[in-house]
């Protein structure tokens, strides 16, 4: 019957349905030192358990792990129940929630956070040994490109150009002006307008940013009606250019080294220790819910039930 259970639970989606990948760097990771997949795996988890852990179990590495996505995918189970089940799976030793500090070209840093899986279920010294390694290996850095001498040099708007892919011939900052319309009709560009705009667009490229970001700060808050889209647009790319990104991150005053690896509770995301995160929860997640019957008092064990009960009587009929 267990197994008849199991057979039934969600599977991952079709590939005419594709499951919604995370961001490059986020998303699902699997723990290595896994057994092959079995008609066994999950069988000592209750029903709800098992069945969102052979679902996660099929994702591929990058799939989104967040709650609210798990919850689009899975009917059965709103996101309280997918929350609750993540938490349990947390405690059965089968996943652990990280976020890593990298650095990505012109300088960028930024959070990553990922979701480590293991279908076999590891103790929290296993756990450990893991993100011990990965915190030595975000310490090592990272090889830097030897440019041979009779190499040309590369200017800022070549390496902004080179940080995406071009498409038919077009340049990244052209491609993302283009898409403006399509986001909000506000902003529908002509080829020409996207043209005379590409420089001022390129120069965001230059400072770190990618074609997503300068599409979100471009349409947002816009009014009701724009009566010159490529006007605003002109307005918007020079009044909200983004700062130059430090190209390496700036120590802490004190002198204490950042932390580039670091576990955070699989409930509420706060970040710590891994010794401090045992089970992958922080101590408050660790603690039971509210509204867990209390435990009843004890009765003094130098006291006889009886003896007890008369003093009460005799408590009663004082004045």
């Amino acid at each position: 019957m267990a197994i008849q259970h199991l057979s039934s639970a969600p599977s991952a989606p079709a590939s005419s349905r594709p499951y919604p990948m995370a961001n490059p760097g986020y998303g699902k990771r699997s723990a290595p030192d896994q057994h092959p997949r079995c008609a066994q795996d999950f069988m000592l988890l209750p029903l709800r358990e098992r069945n969102i852990a052979g679902f996660i179990d099929q994702l591929p590495d990058g799939a989104a792990m967040d709650v609210k996505g798990l919850a689009k995918q899975l009917p059965l189970y709103g996101q309280q129940a997918v929350g609750s089940a993540l938490k349990a799976l947390s405690v059965a030793g089968y996943l652990r929630r990280v976020r890593c500090l990298v650095s990505g070209e012109g300088g960028q840093v930024r959070w990553v956070f990922r979701t480590f899986w293991s279908r076999t279920a590891r103790d929290n010294e296993w756990w450990g040994a893991l993100m011990a390694a990965e915190v030595q290996r975000a310490a090592v850095p990272e090889p830097v490109a030897v440019v041979a001498p009779a190499a040309a040099p590369v200017v800022p708007e070549q390496r902004a150009q080179e940080r995406e892919p071009v498409a038919e011939g077009h340049s990244p900052a052209y491609a993302a002006l283009a898409k403006l319309g399509r986001v909000d009709a506000r902003l529908a560009l002509s080829a020409a307008d996207c043209a005379v705009l590409e420089p001022l667009a390129a120069e965001w490229f230059t400072r770190g940013v990618d074609a997503d970001y300068l599409v979100r700060a471009l349409v947002a808050g816009l009014p009701a009606g724009v009566d010159s889209p490529v006007g605003l647009v002109r307005r918007r790319l020079t009044d909200k250019i983004p700062p130059q990104v430090p190209t390496a991150p700036v120590p802490p005053a004190s002198g204490t080294p950042v932390r580039r690896v670091m576990m955070e509770c699989t409930r509420c995301g706060v970040p710590g220790r891994t010794e401090a995160l045992p089970d992958g929860l922080c101590r408050v997640c660790r603690q039971p819910d509210e509204g867990a019957p209390e435990a009843p008092a004890e009765l003094p064990a130098e006291r006889d039930v009886r003896t007890y009960v008369a003093e009460l009587r005799d408590l009663l009929k004082a004045p």
